[in-house]
């Protein structure tokens, strides 16, 4: 049991035993509510927000089962079973331009790098090159992501990139970087991770300049 002073770190938020208490009475008080109902309620009164202003309703119930695991709290049960956006359906192929592109890069004219998180049909398309090229394949992003596309001056795409948070604990990187305990969770939110680095296979092939008339 934790002291009526004692705080712990978890899920990268401070925990006292106020509020313990807090989610032990929303408990008691709603055992009618489904565990995503709790996570919304209590994210939402701690005001619990990203850098963006978005709710960190995933980072709560993560918070939470973890205050399970370790015996502190029990949750109602589960209603259904726990879905793994990473483990989704796989994208069917598509058909891709199978015209090689050929030559120096600066034939290519200027490319275009395309930040496109908040465009459906341009995730779509780079979630079906990830999963049809990329060598861990790609089904789906968690979390906060920032997502890239590489065109050229044609429209065609010819590589990808996606970015998602840092993980919280990394022992090689955080003592590369020289933080503290305390000054890690201040800072974490200046790296990021990247997930998946693609260029398309064959059919986009660049030449040396050296070797081309």
């Amino acid at each position: 049991m934790w002291g009526m002073s004692e705080t712990r770190v978890v899920q990268g938020r401070q925990l006292g035993v106020g509020e313990v208490t807090q989610i032990r009475d929303l408990l008691a008080a709603h055992p009618e509510w489904s565990r995503r109902r709790l996570s919304e309620v209590l994210c939402a009164a701690w005001d619990w927000r990203n850098r963006a202003g978005q709710l960190k309703d995933m980072a709560t119930r993560s918070l939470l089962l973890k205050l399970e695991a370790s015996g502190l709290i029990q949750l109602p049960v589960r209603r259904r079973k726990a879905s793994n956006r990473m483990a989704g359906p796989r994208l069917p192929p598509r058909l891709w331009d199978p015209t090689p592109v050929t030559g120096p890069l600066a034939q290519l004219g200027p490319l275009e790098v395309q930040e496109v998180s908040r465009d459906d049909a341009a995730r779509r398309e780079l979630a079906a090159a990830l999963a049809q090229f990329h060598y861990l394949s790609h089904r789906g992003t968690v979390g906060e992501n920032l997502q890239y596309r590489v065109r050229n001056a044609r429209g065609r795409l010819l590589g990808g990139l996606v970015f998602g948070s840092a993980a919280w604990k990394c022992r090689a990187r955080d003592e590369f970087i020289g933080w503290s305990a305390e000054q890690r969770p201040q800072q974490l939110h200046l790296l990021t991770n990247n997930s998946r680095f693609l260029i398309l296979p064959k059919p986009v092939t660049f030449c040396s300049p050296s070797l081309t008339a």
